[in-house]
């Protein structure tokens, strides 16, 4: 998980899940994002940002992911089997807040692979202010998803459905 630099705009860079190669080189601080490169920085070093690699998937710009668990057992639903939740802290510098939420990003052969889809939600409130802001997200013994929330100073457990009777 890569929470990218600020004060691109609103809507750069977006944050990002990748890989790690033995010594690949991902473009700090020179260039973000692989090759984009970062005009603030200087001196430019436009050896290095040739060699700076693109990341293996965007998530949305400045939602600040600091938690990811893999999910590999089966009490949640088997569509989560082999991917991953993403705790999405939040934004502080957008005047539309993004983030705050728990998503999950399928994987397919090792790679994420697919659109990321809301799990969690509900951290803000009607009028944009935080009520929580995942921070870290964990699969305990039995299967289910734990959030730990900062600012409600909660831990949250979600599990599957009981099938209804």
């Amino acid at each position: 998980m890569v929470n990218e630099r600020d004060e691109l705009g609103p809507n750069l860079v977006p944050d990002y899940m990748t890989s790690v190669k033995d010594g690949a080189f991902y473009g700090w601080p020179y260039s973000y994002y692989g090759q984009h490169v970062d005009e603030r920085v200087q001196p430019q070093r436009p050896d290095l940002v040739e060699k700076a690699i693109p990341p293996d998937y965007a998530l949305s710009s400045h939602v600040a992911p600091l938690g990811l668990a893999f999910y590999t057992v089966q009490a949640l639903p088997e569509k989560y089997r082999g991917g991953a939740f993403v705790g999405e802290h939040g934004s502080w510098d957008r005047d539309r807040f993004n983030g705050y939420k728990v998503v999950f990003v399928p994987f397919a052969d090792g790679r994420p692979n697919g659109k990321a889809e809301d799990v969690v939600t509900g951290f803000l409130t009607s009028d944009g202010k935080a009520r929580g802001r995942p921070v870290g997200v964990a699969v305990d013994r039995s299967g289910a998803l734990l959030i730990a929330d900062d600012v409600g100073n909660t831990v949250w457990r979600v599990t599957a459905a009981s099938p209804s009777s």
